[in-house]
């Protein structure tokens, strides 16, 4: 009588990032110190970067100059929202544009460094 041995080998955990809540709060500029330092010393830089890694015009946020509410702000803040499935609002977006503009930007710009690496493994 032979009989069959079978083994199972672990496997590792993974774990996603996907939510429909963005990975970082706006003011959580020390999960990212070099990328805030950037927008803190040359924003315009910071933000032509950052739309670049959206796959928006290089040169778009330097339109944000022509308006009361910084309208590409708070579309590239639409789109990576809508993009991501977060929740929110224009409304919201609008705010934190307006108020927080520079954080704004690091946030975004940590939300597609996250979501674009979205599978951690551990062992």
């Amino acid at each position: 009588m032979s009989g069959n041995m079978v083994a199972t080998q672990p496997r590792p955990f993974i774990m996603t990032t996907v939510s429909n809540q963005w990975t970082s709060g706006i003011c959580d500029c020390f999960q990212d110190l070099p990328q805030c330092c950037l927008a803190f010393w040359c924003l315009p830089c910071f933000t032509c970067k950052t739309a670049h890694e959206a796959g928006e015009c290089l040169c778009l946020p330097l339109l944000d100059a022509f308006g009361l509410i910084p309208p590409m702000t708070t579309a590239l803040r639409v789109s990576v929202r809508q993009r991501y499935g977060i929740e929110g609002s224009v409304c919201n977006d609008c705010v934190y544009s307006f108020f927080c503009g520079p954080c704004t930007w690091c946030q975004i710009a940590r939300e597609i460094k996250t979501r674009s690496n979205p599978i951690a493994m551990l062992v």
